[in-house]
């Protein structure tokens, strides 16, 4: 890891404490070039000035809004263990009465449950946790050093108890490794269990643009002999590469979600998230 001090850290809304990752996900979009990263992406970019510049943001802001985390780094790597800069960024927003729409992949966020519930009872903390694999053997190889689909499934279980709101991200499903209706069915059925509000989901398949589709090719003659030669014969340089099964998919991925009352429609949960509520106030006038 490396430090920086940063000149911002919420354009407008949503801040990114760490540039680069250590979870390995080998479809991560987060490694394209077009991102300009200039250090190695396991090379974590620590904002070492992130609080100070989050409390002066705060301060300045004509009235509180939801606080997002970006998608240039997760806010739970394990790094995160002993810096807990994630964790003073909690504490800053719920001292200054923001709310906070997280997105993580990793189950150490259980660690900060009571400032989740403590911004939660004011206005609305929302935790996004990303589903991709339903069996975990799969899990490990797709997304190696982080959480596996049951740890996150019992998080979110224990999220729900807790009275905090879940969204969970579909994405993505690769073609010919996790584009199967027995793994779409499995996650939404966990999905389901655990009463999370939402499930965001951009169709079925990935996207490929320079940086990543060098590194995911790698991981496929890695762990999926052949698999890269049916992919170039497939789709070439196409930067939307979907499964040969989105249509059905998506229609099972549609019903299920109708079924169950999971909101599955992007606008409408993205509109959720951004969305401040001042419980509190709610209360005074009931």
């Amino acid at each position: 890891m490396h430090f920086v001090k940063a000149k911002s850290i919420l354009p407008p809304t949503s801040m990114n404490i760490y540039r680069g990752c250590q979870h390995g996900c080998i479809y991560c979009d987060a490694r394209s070039h077009c991102y300009q990263m200039q250090h190695d992406f396991e090379d974590i970019e620590v904002k070492e000035n992130t609080l100070a510049l989050l409390e002066d943001a705060l301060k300045r802001k004509r009235k509180p809004c939801m606080i997002g985390t970006g998608a240039m780094g997760d806010p739970y790597i394990p790094l995160e263990r002993e810096l807990r800069i994630m964790r003073g960024a909690l504490e800053l927003i719920d001292r200054y009465g923001f709310g906070i729409a997280l997105q993580t992949k990793s189950c150490d966020v259980l660690r900060d449950m009571d400032l989740l519930r403590r911004i939660n009872d004011k206005t609305k903390a929302v935790v996004q946790m990303t589903m991709t694999c339903w069996d975990d053997e799969l899990c490990r190889i797709v997304e190696p050093h982080v959480s596996v689909t049951s740890e996150r499934f019992e998080a979110l279980k224990k999220f729900r108890d807790a009275g905090i709101p879940t969204v969970v991200w579909l994405c993505p499903l690769l073609p010919f490794i996790n584009d199967t209706e027995e793994n779409l069915t499995g996650i939404l059925g966990m999905c389901a269990e655990a009463q999370v509000q939402g499930i965001i989901c951009f169709g079925m398949g990935l996207t490929l643009r320079s940086g990543i589709r060098e590194y995911y090719y790698s991981q496929l003659d890695r762990h999926f002999s052949g698999l890269k030669e049916k992919y170039i014969r497939l789709y070439g340089d196409s930067y939307e590469v979907p499964s040969p099964d989105s249509d059905n998919l998506l229609r099972l991925f549609h019903q299920i979600c109708d079924e169950t009352g999971m909101m599955h429609d992007n606008e409408q949960i993205f509109e959720y998230m951004h969305r401040f509520e001042d419980k509190q106030q709610l209360r005074f006038f009931k």
